[in-house]
């Protein structure tokens, strides 16, 4: 027999959702933005949504500008495919 949809897990208390806020991200959500849980190390290095934006901005222009070094040659690639 299921249980009425109502009802909770015995491993879950009331008291651990009191502190809850529903709707907290919703306007973020609406506006298209993400929203992550950052882990509380993560959280104390990065204290604010610019904060972390700044760092994931800086991390991504260097993987762009890292993914032009590395990249081989058009050149290399159709030899490479000649011999192949």
């Amino acid at each position: 027999m299921k249980k009425a949809k109502d009802e909770m897990r015995r491993s879950y208390k009331r008291s651990d959702f009191t502190n809850l806020e529903r709707g907290k991200f919703f306007a973020e959500v609406a506006k298209g933005t993400s929203v992550a849980l950052l882990e509380p190390a993560i959280a104390k290095a990065f204290p604010t949504s610019r904060a972390v934006n700044d760092a994931l901005s800086g991390l991504l222009a260097l993987t762009e500008k890292t993914s032009r070094i590395t990249r081989r040659s058009t050149r290399t690639r159709a030899k490479a495919a000649r011999a192949g």
